[in-house]
């Protein structure tokens, strides 16, 4: 007799991907099993289509090297020998080691290591805070994104509002800044195609001829790093062609006599000079932006890591108020909805039930942390989750040195073996989204995401949360807040969240658990940030002049300073250094997805782009073999000379693993892990490195696995 077919059910969810579109997703699943994954086709934001990165997401739960069960190093660090354990034996373990350390060191000797592998609000944002506050363990300033940028929005506008994505095809101007959503925004795409139907300009300022430039009406390509003062360039001919709109300014803006007089500084043959865009381009887009209402403009993070980052956002953030724009359906500034709805910080960490942080460690400088730079105590346990520092993280050939210690006890909770899990002591399995509940909150769309767990947990895969019970458990903590199922904690931040969040208005778990996405409320459906003129800012108004920059010892003007890794002047030839931009790849959410199969095989094998004229001089061709070096570190990586990249700007996508490179390194064993001008940014762009030819390179012996699995990509 046949086997009965078993009824299939649809489950509702979310990406969980560092990705501001945090798309819904139905899940197909027959008994234990989902066997068909898709977008909602009823969301209004992401309209029923993934992304190329998230559609081919069932290969990732059912890949055959997921980590099913935990495992003890038995060899050296990173020479990849294990021995399966149970749960009971790796938490007893842990625990144990880190009694140990806190005894002889305190609880500043042990370092919790996550970012972004979820975004989720429990298996991120309170598995990151919790257990690690009631431990007295070091806190991780989270620095390594979009820090400087965010700062530089709230200092400036008061608070994180983008508009609705729908409000684009009102705008008779878009300028996208320093960004590319065709690969990291797509859901917006469709939007800016609308506009541009309807007669919109779309303007593009990136050095790089993305595949949203190749798009647009106007490119203008600037040296990197000089973004802030092509932006007060801009503002300069605003002001002195009388192209700003003064009445609002009065009403509305702080310091704006001020700005103008700084702006009076970068004339457009001044900043042609530095951004190395023709003055009369200046001139012409400061005369479109000033005439063409509504002017929206979008910017991303990839614009702010530089050293000069804070200082560029804040220039960018003044261009919409200079010409009124602010508050305006089809205008102002499109960077991130994050701030429409803020957790309650006392019910996600529950902070004041435990001893203060000890001290905070810039997660940028985790190589300098681990070698020395950090001590009193020094780290002596790192615990890593939703995180790939080794492939993702600054200077990483500083960070394996400092994971190579003997007195370093690291245990990472993972998916996969990845770049950083094989330099671990313990590695425990974790969960992917469908076997997990969580509550998403988008950066780039206005609603609740919520997503239930679809399917048990592959062999014995435990989340974040469920891990930090455990741990918890083990450490002899009894506190109710450390034990909580995943729902209970989501009531409680929603609880506690509401009465502070009008926008949370009539938003429960059981709604969210019935409807899946809940959009925010909001005072009336149309209704459009800071149209009222009024700002969270101490003023009231928009801070062009700020105090809030001023008390943390910083210019509180928008200007521009070159970062340091620039300054020194260097005569052009093949020695002559370039400017490295690890831009976003098309398939890969930094390191996420960087090991699938099917995505490795459409990103192709690692590569940089080099202008054919920096190429030339070089001595290299098309498709060679380069060597990216400088005084961190050195990679090598396949040619590409294209004139989609100026010259003097080489570009080379983030997010490989080295582990699956034939040299075993990435683009980050030579980006800088110096810290930014604002609130601890890192400065992944302001990086210089020389790029030489290489005759052939030769796979090491520890890197026959990747070897093996790019060779089975290939057939």
């Amino acid at each position: 007799m046949a086997a009965p077919v078993l009824p299939v059910r649809v489950v509702r969810g979310a990406c969980p991907h560092d990705c501001p579109d945090t798309c819904a997703t139905l899940v197909h699943v027959q008994g234990d099993r989902a066997v068909k994954f898709e977008a909602d086709p009823d969301h209004p934001f992401t309209r029923g289509w993934l992304c190329a990165k998230v559609r081919p997401y069932l290969e990732r739960v059912y890949a055959p090297d997921r980590l099913t069960h935990p495992l003890r190093r038995v060899g050296a660090k990173g020479e990849g020998r294990w021995e399966r354990i149970t749960w009971e034996e790796a938490v007893a373990e842990i625990a144990g080691r880190w009694q140990g350390i806190i005894a002889e060191h305190g609880g500043a000797a042990i370092l919790p290591y996550s970012f972004s592998g979820t975004l989720g609000l429990v298996q991120m944002g309170v598995s990151s805070f919790r257990l690690w506050h009631r431990m007295g363990a070091s806190g991780l300033e989270r620095s390594i994104c979009g820090a400087a940028a965010e700062k530089a929005v709230v200092l400036t506008l008061g608070a994180k509002l983008a508009p609705d994505a729908a409000d684009l095809v009102r705008s008779r101007l878009i300028i996208i800044w320093g960004h590319n959503p065709a690969s990291t925004n797509p859901h917006a795409m469709p939007f800016l195609q609308e506009a541009q139907r309807n007669g919109t300009d779309l303007v593009v300022i990136d050095p790089r001829r993305t595949t949203t430039a190749r798009r647009a009406d106007l490119h203008l390509r600037p040296r990197p790093a000089t973004d802030g003062a092509l932006a007060l360039g801009l503002i300069h001919v605003l002001f002195a062609e009388g192209l700003h709109d003064e009445a609002w300014l009065r009403v509305h803006a702080h310091g704006w006599e001020a700005l103008w007089e700084r702006a009076a500084e970068y004339d457009p043959e001044r900043v042609a000079a530095i951004t190395g865009i023709a003055a009369e381009q200046i001139v012409a887009l400061a005369r479109r932006y000033g005439t063409a209402k509504p002017a929206m403009l979008k910017f991303a993070d990839g614009v702010q890591r530089h050293a000069n980052g804070g200082q560029t956002v804040r220039a960018l953030c003044a261009l919409p108020a200079v010409v009124g724009q602010l508050g305006v359906r089809g205008g102002g500034v499109y960077y991130s909805a994050g701030g429409y709805v803020s957790w309650d910080g006392e019910a996600v960490t529950h902070r004041g039930e435990c001893p203060p942080p000890p001290r905070t460690i810039n997660m940028n400088r985790l190589g300098a942390a681990l070698t020395g730079e950090v001590t009193d105590p020094p780290v002596k346990s790192l615990y890593v989750f939703g995180a790939n520092p080794v492939a993702a993280s600054p200077n990483a050939g500083l960070i394996v040195r400092g994971l190579q210690r003997d007195d370093l006890f690291t245990v990472v909770h993972e998916q996969f073996m990845t770049d950083t899990a094989r330099y671990a002591d313990i590695v425990l399995p974790a969960t992917t989204q469908l076997e997990q509940t969580d509550l998403h909150k988008p950066y780039g769309q206005r609603h609740l995401q919520y997503n239930t767990q679809a399917i048990p947990p592959l062999g014995e895969a435990k989340s974040n949360w469920d891990t930090m019970r455990l741990l918890a458990e083990a450490m002899g903590y009894d506190e109710p807040w450390l034990r909580q199922p995943v729902e209970a904690v989501i009531r409680e931040v929603l609880d506690a969240s509401r009465a502070k969040n009008p926008t949370l208005a009539g938003v429960t778990l059981e709604r969210l658990q019935a409807e899946g996405t809940v959009p925010y409320a909001f005072p009336e459906p149309d209704w459009v940030p800071f149209a009222d003129g009024v700002f969270p800012t101490p003023s009231g108004k928009v801070e062009l002049f700020c105090e809030g920059m001023a008390a943390l010892g910083l210019d509180p003007l928008p200007h521009w300073e070159e970062p340091a890794e620039f300054a020194a002047e260097t005569a052009p030839g093949p020695d002559a250094p370039l400017t490295l931009i690890t831009a976003a790849a098309h398939h890969f959410l930094t390191t996420s997805m960087a090991n699938q199969p099917r995505l490795v095989a459409k990103e192709g094998t690692p590569f940089v782009e080099i202008h054919p004229g920096d190429a030339a001089s070089r001595g290299i061709t098309h498709g060679a073999q380069v060597r990216l070096e400088n005084e961190r570190g050195w990679c090598e990586l396949r040619a590409v000379v294209t004139d989609d990249v100026p010259p003097g700007v080489a570009v080379a996508p983030k997010g490989r693993w080295a582990s699956l490179s034939a040299d075993g390194r990435n683009v980050n064993w030579t980006t800088p892990d110096a810290i930014g001008d604002l609130a601890g940014q890192s400065t992944y762009h302001s990086n210089r490195v020389r790029v030489r030819p290489v005759e052939s390179v030769a796979a090491p012996a520890d890197m026959e696995a990747g070897a093996a699995l790019l060779a089975s990509v290939a057939d």
